[in-house]
């Protein structure tokens, strides 16, 4: 009658891992999809399309201030050359 989905438990630094994955596989789609990939184009939909529902249900004022990805703060260099 009504099918239930499982639910995960994910902590807060575990979906911040996923979601700087997430907006580091968006880039390589998105040079894809210009170089004329319709696969990549249409991947790259389905990504922007999670990364925006992760946005709506991250809780509220866990929020990371900072555009480097969580990373960036161990190899500061590296923000500046992948951010």
């Amino acid at each position: 009658m009504f099918e239930r989905s499982p639910k995960l438990k994910i902590s807060v630094e575990e979906l911040a891992v996923i979601e700087a994955a997430l907006h580091t596989q968006s880039k390589i789609l998105n040079m894809q999809a210009s170089a004329g990939g319709d696969t990549a184009r249409a991947r790259l939909n389905e990504v922007k399309r999670l990364l925006s529902s992760l946005a709506q249900r991250k809780p509220a004022g866990k929020t990371n201030q900072t555009k480097a990805p969580f990373w960036g703060f161990r190899f500061p260099g590296l923000s500046r050359i992948c951010g």
